[in-house]
This record gives C-alpha cells, sequence and structure tokens, in this order.
C-alpha cells in the first residue's frame, strides 16, 4: 500500500451531499420564509430568532440522518394542506362543514388518532416479526418487521402533522389562545411519541436491529393507552388558553429538549429489559446481542443526558425571567435534578469505572420510573409552582 492512499485526506462533508440535501435545505429555508412573511405579526425577535435557528438545526439533522428529510417535507406539506383546508374558519373542521381531509386525515385530532392506531399496528407487526420467525432468526429484518418500520415512521409522520396543525387551529379559536402545542399533557405526550418513534428509527437504522422495536413499542402503545384515556375522561384534546406562566417563547425551546431527553431515556430503559432477556438466555436465539442493546442503550442515555442538560439550563433562564430566581427547590425542579444526576452517575461508571451489563440495564430500567415520577407523579401527588400540569 502506498503513502499516498494510506494519508488520503478525507472527503469535506459538504462534497458528500446530493442535490436532494441541497433541495431539502432550500425548502426549509423558503418554508421558514414563507413563515416569517405571513405570522410576522405573531412574533417577536426571539421567536424569530427560535424559527431560524431551528431551521439551520433541521437542515443539519436531515443530512445527518437521511430519511428525515423526506419525512419532515411529506410532514409539513399535509400540515400545509391542512391549514389551508380550514380557509381561516375553524368550523370546517367539525360537523357537516368538515372535508373529507379535514375530518379524517388532517385536522389535528383526525391526524393524532392516525398516529394512536398505527402505533398498536407497528407494535403487533414488530412483535409477529421478532418471535414468530423458526427459521433464519439471525436475520435482521423480515417483512413483519419491515411493515412494522414503515408503520412506524407513517404514526411519527401523522403524531407531527397533528402538531402542527392543532399549532395553527389555536390561533383560529383566537389570536390570544393561539400557541405552540406543547403546554399540556397531552400535547407533550402526543410530542413524546412523535420524538421517540423518531429516536428510535435512527438507532434501528444504524445498528440493523429491527428487532428492538418490540420493547420500545410496547412502551409507546401504553402511552397511547394513557393518551385515549386523557382525551376521552378529562376532554384532554379540546385546546385551552395558555396559563399566565406558559406565556413565554422560552416555552418554544425547553420543553421539546426535555422531551427530546424523556424520549431517550425511555428507549434506554425498554431496551434495558431486552439485554436483561438475552442476558439470562431467555431472548438470545431472537433478539440482538447483549453488546448491541448495551452500545444503543449507552447512545440513548448519552443523547438524553445531553438534551436534558439543556432543557434544565434552559428551564433555570426561564424561571430567572418569571420569578427572579434560577433555582427554587420547587419539587419538580428538585425531581429534574434527581433524574439528571441519576444518568450522570450512570454515564460516569459507564465511561469511567467501566461497568457493563445487568447492572447498568437494572439501572436503565429503573431511571425511567424515576423520570416518569418527575415528569406526571410530581404533578399528580405534589404542588409547587409547577402544578399548572395536573392530570
Amino acid at each position: 500500500m502506498n503513502t499516498q492512499t494510506l494519508y488520503q485526506k478525507p472527503t469535506p462533508f459538504y462534497k458528500k451531499l446530493g442535490w436532494f440535501d441541497w433541495l431539502f435545505a432550500i425548502l426549509s429555508i423558503l418554508g421558514a420564509g414563507f413563515s416569517q412573511k405571513y405570522l410576522a405579526h405573531h412574533m417577536d425577535t426571539y421567536e424569530v430568532a427560535i424559527l431560524w435557528s431551528t431551521v439551520v438545526g433541521i437542515i443539519l439533522l436531515g443530512w445527518f440522518f437521511k430519511p428525515l428529510r423526506l419525512f419532515l417535507i411529506l410532514s409539513t406539506s399535509f400540515a400545509y394542506l391542512g391549514i389551508y383546508s380550514y380557509q381561516g374558519d375553524l368550523n370546517l373542521g367539525s360537523g357537516e362543514q368538515a372535508t373529507f381531509l379535514l375530518k379524517y386525515f388532517v385536522s389535528s385530532q383526525a391526524a393524532i388518532m392516525w398516529m394512536c392506531a398505527l402505533t398498536f399496528l407497528a407494535t403487533l407487526c414488530y412483535l409477529i416479526g421478532t418471535i414468530l420467525p423458526k427459521k433464519n432468526v439471525e436475520k435482521t429484518s423480515n417483512t413483519a418487521l419491515n411493515l412494522g418500520s414503515l408503520l412506524a415512521w407513517t404514526a411519527a409522520l401523522m403524531g407531527t402533522i397533528g402538531l402542527l396543525v392543532r399549532w395553527h387551529e389555536s390561533y383560529l379559536i383566537s389570536p390570544d389562545v393561539g400557541h405552540i402545542p406543547v403546554s399540556n399533557l397531552y400535547e407533550v405526550f402526543v410530542l413524546f411519541i412523535v420524538f421517540t418513534i423518531i429516536m428510535y428509527l435512527y438507532y434501528e437504522i444504524k445498528f440493523h436491529a429491527q428487532r428492538m422495536g418490540v420493547f420500545v413499542f410496547t412502551l409507546l402503545s401504553i402511552t397511547v393507552c394513557f393518551l385515549l384515556w386523557y382525551a376521552i375522561v378529562r376532554q384532554a384534546q379540546e385546546i385551552q388558553p395558555l396559563v399566565p406562566a406558559l406565556q413565554s417563547w422560552w416555552m418554544k425551546i425547553h420543553v421539546p429538549a426535555n422531551f427530546i431527553g424523556y424520549g431517550a431515556f425511555a428507549i434506554a430503559a425498554m431496551l434495558g429489559v431486552a439485554q436483561l432477556l438475552v442476558l439470562s438466555h431467555i431472548g438470545e436465539r431472537f433478539l440482538p446481542k447483549a453488546e448491541v442493546l448495551e452500545e444503543v442503550m449507552y447512545k440513548a442515555i448519552s443523547l438524553g443526558f445531553l438534551f436534558f442538560t439543556i432543557a434544565t439550563i434552559l428551564g433555570a433562564l426561564w424561571a430567572a425571567e418569571a420569578w427572579g430566581r434560577y433555582w427554587s427547590w420547587d419539587p419538580k425542579e428538585t425531581w429534574a435534578f434527581i433524574v439528571w444526576l441519576n444518568y450522570a452517575i450512570w454515564l460516569h461508571l459507564r465511561l469511567v469505572s467501566g461497568w457493563r451489563g445487568k447492572v447498568l440495564a437494572w439501572w436503565a430500567v429503573i431511571g425511567l420510573l424515576i423520570t416518569a415520577f418527575a415528569f406526571i407523579g410530581v404533578n399528580m401527588f405534589l404542588s409547587g409552582l409547577h402544578s399548572y400540569g395536573t392530570l
């Protein structure tokens, strides 16, 4: 081998980009420009900065994870179809006046119900594709698993459409009511499902391990059951005005960052369950190897820890603006710190102390219980400055 081959310079990143990457970037920029032009009266300087920062992030994310390009183009296109179908009149989305598309597909509630149904179907396909094949169990995919992946993408697509259209619907009620749909448990559970599916699909593709899906989607199906119960019993799907504490542009960045963290921790916990089954020799015939599950679990916790840290810092800055102090040891803040500390210790034990295996798998599972209490339990059983998110 000659010296020139050994020391060949790596190809610059921009030279790896194809025509569709640049088309995606152009469409993203045009979409942001369109939004700013027609919605400028709803946006202040900070929100304009958030808009363009988000566009830059979306472009880079689409270049990094190629399937997201088509996903984002489709979700925004169908969301715009739903927005356009309303023609500025919210009544067109209900009753006899509703168009076929609005009533059954692109109104926020229709799209979210599709997300719920498709999540259940994806879970079933992942289950069938994981446990039924008796031959070639070493193969990374089969028809049922491939169908599960397709349904997963479609569920995330419908959930994204639902959130985007719901955002527009809130402004159709009244400009004073309009807000980004991350303000209550119903909306953030939809956001959680969408984020978790997309993150899972990235790991599924990267590690060629579709059989992880049955564990992640079992948890998502449970989440969907709660979402449906919450909508039916509490009528939580109704759009409500923001409480004063949430009337801030900080919500647009704090809440999504939090739920990227929650979604990543959920993935890690369910892969911890899968790893425990493999290490106990129960699932070693039909599940990915323990080393693969552990590596994905580590990457998910690392990603979740990063975004949860960012969300905590953003929350402190928001608190300083709203209440005049960065930290008050409110129950929600206290439990957020416990969650952060839990995963900080997990990462320390893996990276510095070299821990592996069952202990960290159990730790990830228990970590999800801690996270769930910080997210829901505090709102249910404790009071404080964040008590506006009660069930």
